[in-house]
């Protein structure tokens, strides 16, 4: 069994930061890509950061210079840094981990959600 668990969600001022984590756990034999999207209400879910195994980054056009995806391979944990945050990076903040287990191929694992809440 696989398990993602994001943390760092919360509210926070317009200008403010916040540090998003998602630690993967359980039976893993390796992981792939780590990425974050987020969903606002009435929207549809968009990638907001990737990061490759090797540590390659992409970023929607939207966050770029204000977050910072990075990764722990050894803690098996994927961040995201966020600063500068604006009333419109208001959203369920979703890690998504591509991860082999034993015996399969790659597959994408979705965590359950954290609150961002960027007030004005």
């Amino acid at each position: 069994q696989v398990q993602l668990v994001e943390s760092g969600g919360g509210l926070v001022q317009a200008g403010g930061s916040l540090r998003l984590s998602c630690v993967v756990s359980g039976s893993i034999f390796s992981i792939n890509n780590m990425d974050w999207y987020r969903q606002a209400p009435g929207k549809q879910r968009e990638l907001v950061a990737a990061i490759t195994s090797g540590g390659s980054t992409n970023y929607a056009n939207s966050v770029k210079g204000r977050f910072t995806i990075s990764r722990d391979n050894a803690k098996n944990t994927v961040y995201l840094q966020m600063n500068s945050l604006k009333p419109e990076d208001t959203a369920t903040y979703y890690c998504n981990v591509d991860i082999r287990r034993y015996g399969t191929d790659y597959t994408a694992y979705w965590g359950k959600g954290t609150l961002v809440t960027v007030s004005s």
